[in-house]
């Protein structure tokens, strides 16, 4: 089976996803003053990694806040899963729920279907990230097929930084591949 990837260069899709208080959000909107947008996508509640990324995150959303650049994560789990998840977490940026199966694949999301009912009750989404710049444009793209690979977060708050400085004129990388 194929993929349709959503490649570096384009617009990233307006798909909506829900906050635990019901209020729902377009996932490349900007709060905050910040004018790009990082995506987290994670599995859901039933993943431990996903747990400690998300809460590894946070100590770094004021340095990403700092430069501009807005944080959500989102998965496919329900509301409740994501109450029981976020006492979990200790995160104050937003994290919705929701996310269709059509949504993964509009993402080109790599999605599994659960070992069991213990682990979760839908098939979910791998995890991924995306950086969406102040045109709307995907900047950087991580898609995984695993749960145990991660964009390293420090470097990818450096490289934002080198990124954003226009003295540098980095252009989005990654085009010629489609």
């Amino acid at each position: 089976m194929y993929t349709q990837k959503i490649h570096p260069g384009a617009n990233f899709p307006d798909i909506k996803a829900t906050l635990s208080s019901g209020e729902q959000v377009l996932l490349n909107t900007t709060r905050d003053g910040c004018d790009w947008k990082v995506v987290v996508v994670y599995r859901g509640k039933h993943c431990p990694i996903c747990t400690k990324y998300l809460n590894q995150l946070e100590s770094f959303k004021q340095q990403f806040l700092d430069e501009g650049v807005d944080l959500i994560a989102v998965s496919g789990d329900s509301k409740s899963q994501l109450d029981a998840h976020l006492e979990e977490l200790n995160i104050s940026f937003p994290v919705a729920y929701g996310l269709t199966q059509q949504d993964m694949q509009t993402l080109g999301l790599f999605i599994s279907e659960p070992r069991s009912e213990q682990e979760t009750d839908h098939n979910f989404a791998e995890p991924a990230l995306f950086v969406i710049n102040s045109e709307n444009k995907v900047q950087i793209a991580e898609i995984a097929n695993a749960p145990f690979i991660r964009p390293d977060i420090e470097l990818l708050l450096n490289g934002l930084k080198f990124i954003r400085d226009p003295d540098n004129n980095y252009p989005i990388r990654g085009q010629l591949s489609y």
